[in-house]
């Protein structure tokens, strides 16, 4: 077969329609199957947020029973974790990172194919457990024995859906280090490398640490509840308190690869807009890789309330404190790049502007739950869900949509409806925070989360924070609009979209690969 034929076959897959997406290896057809599969679950786990809004409207019981409401919660998060966020970060990663760092396409192009197929199954096994006898899991995303060890047949497929989801991650982050370690264009050095790349490179060596040991904690719950281990039970020797610690072992480094990426996509945007390079790149090198180190010395700061030695206590509030250094320091290298440039404001700017202002936000409320006496009082209210809401949702879906249109008319080739592009930042970030700013007030007057039913007095911000959830969900439906129609048509894309500025993304990389412009961008 001649060398021609083979370069269509690999870009255009052996069969024309739907088998084009079942056998592609191509990183751009598998970013955007991972995008789309993303957006749906976004749908998915936003109408299970929507459910649980509904419910605390107003005090007392209204539409669900307090075993689905658990239910509910346990799903939403699990899915907004594993079939949203990551999923969305691994599809930029898929279709950025080979361009950004000059190669053909990822190092393992077939294993790239199955890592996205297993998702729709495991999300497929994980969502069927609602339909099962005794319902879905309702224990809350961390699965704490000796809760989630009442779950009944569902449990399970639960746990099996998470090891699906666990291999697919570990694939795709091997196939990430694999091709920047191997694939990157001659003079690409490391400190060449655009920040997505760097951020993304970090999260991938977090996602192999730590998702082994997610697939530990629960494989050593199946046991408890099917083979009679007591590695969790008390009553045979066990400790319910050690799957905290092997839980968080794994969860906090999940919280940074849940933002680090976001943090690159920033990384990216801010620049571009700002028509300047990216102040103290090297500095933002180093402060994404200590945050990753630091990440693994700071899980216990999760379990304050456990009864630890006061020594440990004060260990892990010293290093939780710690890692807002590094954190601190991408703030103000952001807040520097844009100092005196010329910035404009088309909507990836203001999406990334709306991360760095709100994830400043839930980082100053991280900051608060980092201190011990403190903490005690926090601890399981609606205050640590105003926390993580803030860095998760304006940070870490903030920074993909950001993402997303920036880089739509490079995908597409077409332009998207800026004008609609900024009704969904502004309908976004005012109901965001109308949605997650009362959980501040109500959980610091000691309203506990994941309950169906409050006291009377948390009722009128409750209601603020459903009307907030609406909005915000609704105004979502402005981003699948605005996407569609852009890959319809609309006008078309330029090689210099961004006034010449997307050249920006290439001052720190070198050589730019042949495929990526018609005009290579001019670098001063």
């Amino acid at each position: 077969m001649n060398a021609a034929a083979t370069e269509a076959d690999h870009h255009h897959g052996p069969a024309p329609g739907l088998m084009r997406w079942v056998t592609t290896t191509n990183h751009k057809d598998i970013g955007t199957l991972y995008l789309w599969f993303s957006l749906i679950m976004f749908f998915i786990g936003g109408l299970m947020a929507l459910i649980i809004r509904s419910e605390l409207f107003q005090p007392g019981l209204q539409i669900v029973d307090p075993h689905f409401f658990n239910q509910m919660t346990t799903m939403h998060a699990l899915i907004m974790i594993f079939g949203v966020v990551m999923p969305a970060f691994v599809g930029l990663a898929n279709w950025m990172l080979p361009i950004m760092i000059g190669a053909p396409d990822m190092a393992l192009p077939r294993m790239n194919n199955w890592s996205f197929w297993i998702l729709p199954f495991g999300f497929g096994i994980m969502l069927s457990t609602l339909f099962m006898d005794g319902g879905g899991p309702s224990a809350g995303w961390t699965l704490y024995p000796p809760l989630s060890l009442q779950t009944g047949d569902a449990f399970p497929y639960l746990i099996f859906s998470i090891h699906m989801l666990g291999v697919s991650s570990i694939m795709g982050a091997i196939n990430i280090v694999a091709t920047i370690m191997n694939l990157r264009a001659p003079g690409m050095t490391f400190m060449k490398m655009p920040l997505f790349v760097w951020t993304w490179f970090i999260t991938a060596y977090l996602l192999i640490a730590v998702m082994p040991v997610l697939a530990g904690a629960v494989t050593m719950l199946l046991t408890d509840k099917f083979f009679g281990t007591s590695f969790f039970n008390a009553a045979g020797g066990g400790d319910p308190v050690m799957f905290q610690h092997i839980f968080w072992f794994f969860g906090h480094p999940e919280v940074y690869i849940l933002i680090l990426p976001s943090f690159g996509l920033v990384s990216e945007i801010i620049p571009t807009f700002s028509r300047k390079r990216l102040f103290g790149y090297s500095s933002m090198v180093y402060a994404t890789a200590s945050i990753a180190f630091l990440s693994f010395i700071v899980w216990a700061h999760h379990m304050f309330t456990v009864g630890m030695p006061l020594t440990g206590e004060l260990f892990f509030m010293f290093t939780t404190m710690l890692i807002a250094v590094p954190t601190g320091v991408k703030v103000f290298n952001w807040i520097s790049t844009m100092w005196r440039g010329a910035m404009t404001f088309e909507t990836p700017m203001l999406f990334a502007l709306g991360f760095v202002v709100m994830f400043t936000i839930g980082g100053f409320s991280g900051l608060m739950l980092a201190m011990t006496p403190i903490d005690f009082q926090y601890h399981d209210t609606y205050f640590v869900v105003a926390h993580f809401h803030y860095v998760l949702v304006p940070g870490a879906i903030f920074g993909i949509v950001a993402g997303v249109y920036y880089w739509l008319p490079k995908w597409t080739g077409n332009m998207y409806n800026e004008t609609l592009g900024k009704v969904h930042f502004w309908t976004s970030t005012v109901f965001v925070n109308i949605l997650f700013f009362p959980m501040h007030f109500v959980g610091l007057a000691g309203m506990p989360r994941r309950i169906p039913d409050y006291a009377v007095q948390f009722a009128d911000f409750n209601a603020i924070a459903t009307v907030g959830a609406f909005g915000f969900g609704f105004s979502q439906i402005l981003l699948l609009v605005l996407v569609i129609k852009c890959i319809r048509g609309g006008e078309k894309a330029t090689d210099q979209v961004w006034e010449g500025a997307q050249g920006l993304e290439w001052t720190l990389s070198s050589p730019p690969p042949y495929h990526s412009f018609s005009v290579q961008p001019v670098i001063k």
